[in-house]
């Protein structure tokens, strides 16, 4: 009987105060000698009471839950969605989070690019899939390629309100980019509502939300990497932060092959 061995493709950035994004977090490291003297003074001990006088290791993270990699909750969008209180982070249905997923690669669109339904139909048309019900849609940029450059955040291709519309109609719940937002850059949306001011401009996609309940993945990573477009499954579990607009998560691709 043939073996299934599984592929695990990490799609995450990682919490790295380097980043360019314009939150990075910041990440105060403490050693293992500091950590023997924390213990010490914790439990009624001396740190030469540690062997070598070494404890644990640790870190302290100051950060926002739209910091690295993470899930959008619909309350980040909107006190209300589809005419009920925006859930939150911790209330939404794990089931939405672990699905099989849909590559679309928009790396060829430059950055300020606003993808449209058009676009989106081209791409499903060009890999010959239909999307269902709670599939996980991917959005490749290749922004997060920039992560680490002083424009990151305004170098990617966003997805356009119809286009969000129009996916959440297929019913996807879960849709992800490695831009650093899902809209097209706020210097690109801020330069169009100057020069002529108007509804549906600013954050046109997250306002999605306020009609029709769906969360976004932001900063993914390593879309390139997925050897197929579908025929894998996504897992991308956010954290549960009590109230919260949004959760750090870990995505990763699960592809599995027979050995």
């Amino acid at each position: 009987m043939n073996r299934k061995a599984r592929r695990f493709i990490d799609l995450s950035v990682p919490l790295d105060r380097l980043a360019k994004e314009p939150f990075p977090p910041e990440i105060q490291y403490n050693s293992h000698e500091e950590g023997a003297v924390q213990a010490a003074q914790y439990f009624g001990l001396q740190p030469t009471d540690f062997p070598e006088q070494k404890a644990w290791a640790s870190e302290t993270v100051t950060l926002t839950t739209h910091t690295g990699t993470h899930v959008d909750a619909p309350w980040h969008y909107w006190p209300t969605s589809e005419g009920e209180p925006a859930k939150t982070i911790d209330q939404l249905p794990l089931e939405w989070f672990y699905g099989d997923g849909v590559l679309l690669d928009f790396s060829e669109k430059p950055s300020g690019y606003e993808i449209t339904v058009k676009d989106v139909k081209q791409k499903l048309a060009q890999i010959e899939y239909e999307l269902k019900p709670f599939d996980i849609v991917l959005i490749r940029t290749d922004a997060d390629k920039r992560y680490y450059e002083a424009h990151y955040f305004q170098s990617h291709a966003g997805v356009s309100a119809e286009a969000t519309h129009w996916l959440i109609d297929q019913e996807i719940k879960v849709m992800g980019t490695d831009g650093w937002g899902w809209d097209i850059p706020f210097s690109v949306q801020a330069a169009d509502y100057k020069q002529n001011p108007r509804d549906g401009v600013l954050w046109a996609a997250h306002y999605v939300g306020k009609e029709k309940e769906y969360c976004q993945i932001e900063k993914l990573a390593n879309l390139e990497q997925l050897p197929r477009p579908y025929g894998f499954t996504v897992s991308v579990f956010p954290v549960k932060v009590k109230g919260a607009s949004a959760g750090w998560a870990r995505p990763v691709a699960i592809f599995e092959e027979e050995e």
